[in-house]
């Protein structure tokens, strides 16, 4: 049995996508004015992002506390919520649909290591959130993942496999709860709130 050796670990494949400068003034300008808590404007926030080369709808919601690590790596679609101190790991793609809400403190984790390979190497794979989706507080995805159209993982899961389309998923690792289904209210209009057991509510 042989140990793992991380003095020979090498991610110099590895792209980040912008020139050291950009970087720079992304992780010590940008960065620190999207997560400032004292700025209520998700106005405020949407420009900055755009600025560094995101792909926001003007509808979207983010709250203060949002963490995002290379945002021209990030596309989030119209009336999206990304609640506070959510943080999007993104050293890869993340591509967060329309009406998708991530609650707070959830974590998109696009980076692993290879347990197998003595070096440590650095893996990293794209998420996607499907229109509708939502993600509970503290919730963990983890690379590769896509949860389908109107998909749930409930609060504090971590999420190693896809969610198909309506499906909500929970727990450690997650796994199938039950269909979501949308009800209708008296006005006529789909309220978007699953069903859902008491013993493990949503957040």
């Amino acid at each position: 049995m042989s140990l793992p050796d991380l003095s020979s670990y090498d991610n110099s494949w590895y792209s980040p996508g912008r020139s050291t400068a950009v970087r720079a003034l992304w992780f010590f300008v940008g960065a620190p004015i999207v997560r400032c808590q004292l700025l209520p404007f998700s106005s405020v926030r949407r420009f900055i992002l755009r600025c560094f080369g995101a792909k926001v709808e003007r509808s979207v919601v983010l709250k203060p506390g949002v963490r995002v690590k290379y945002p021209w790596r990030l596309s989030i679609g119209a009336h999206s919520w990304i609640g506070e101190d959510v943080w999007i790991d993104n050293l890869v793609e993340v591509r967060i649909g329309t009406n998708a809400c991530l609650s707070q403190r959830a974590y998109l984790c696009t980076g692993n290591h290879d347990w197998s390979d003595q070096s440590f190497g650095l893996r990293v794979l794209p998420i996607v959130l499907g229109d509708g989706s939502w993600v509970g507080a503290g919730a963990l995805i983890c690379p590769g993942v896509t949860i389908g159209e109107s998909g749930v993982a409930t609060a504090g899961s971590v999420v190693m496999k896809s969610v198909p389309a309506f499906e909500i998923h929970s727990g450690n690792p997650a796994h199938f709860v039950k269909q979501r289904i949308f009800r209708q209210t008296g006005r006529g209009s789909v309220d978007r709130v699953a069903e859902y057991s008491d013993a493990s509510p949503l957040n």
